[in-house]
């Protein structure tokens, strides 16, 4: 166990895109975080979770989904984002695939945010027919983010809520997220890596100013001349 000279402090963003109140979906996504706060304590280690409610900020992503506009709201759940060490990403299944509200959030972000941070993949569905929905549609979009999802992900259909093996998965993929979290690998890459990345101007928060302006491509698209 850490000393609490070497203890460290990490924080962990739940993303939950449930639409009822209460949500399985949520539910589901703070027994994830729960299990890794404790497994965090269990290594000497300190782990803050905060919750971005996607049904409380659905106008919110439409107007910057629509207009490029970034409300105050919004703002906070992109600050949250880039302040994480690490994601748990939660939506229930519809019609064989994540839904909406859900995917509209994470195409509103910038590409850069959440570069190399660890996240948790997590589903809920009226039918154990959509089990595959976080490995087969949610993984390729954290993919094209460059997220670091873990290995395992999390599916619950009703029949899943008083099954062991639910519980199982969850301890694995809190445990894997963990582990990733405590090894600052996303910090790591954002120290020593971050240049090697193909990055927009304006990106990671309009932090990401590197790119070369004078260079003829970057002419071109202005309107300007490569010679």
């Amino acid at each position: 166990m850490s000393t609490p000279e070497e203890q460290e402090q990490f924080k962990l963003v739940v993303v939950s895109a449930g639409t009822g109140d209460p949500s399985s979906t949520r539910l589901l996504a703070d027994r994830i975080a729960e299990r890794a706060a404790a497994l965090a304590d269990g290594h000497g280690n300190t782990l803050t979770v905060s919750n971005v409610e996607l049904r409380d900020i659905t106008a919110d992503i439409s107007t910057a989904l629509t207009s490029q506009l970034v409300t105050p709201k919004m703002q906070r759940a992109v600050t949250a984002l880039a302040e994480a060490d690490g994601i748990v990403a939660a939506t229930p299944v519809y019609k064989a695939s994540p839904g909406g509200l859900f995917i509209s959030f994470f195409h509103a972000l910038d590409n850069d945010l959440i570069i190399a941070k660890p996240v948790v993949l997590a589903a809920t569905a009226g039918t154990a027919r959509h089990a595959l929905v976080a490995d087969d549609q949610m993984r390729p979009l954290f993919a094209y983010l460059r997220a670091m999802t873990v290995p395992t992900s999390v599916f619950a259909a009703p029949e899943d809520w008083g099954d062991p093996e639910l519980n199982k998965r969850i301890d694995r993929a809190a445990l894997e997220l963990v582990l990733l979290m405590e090894s600052g690998f996303a910090r790591k890459i954002a120290g020593e890596a971050w240049r090697s990345y193909q990055h927009s101007y304006g990106s990671a928060g309009g932090a990401e100013t590197s790119i070369d302006l004078d260079s003829d491509l970057m002419r071109l698209a202005t309107g300007g001349s490569a010679v």
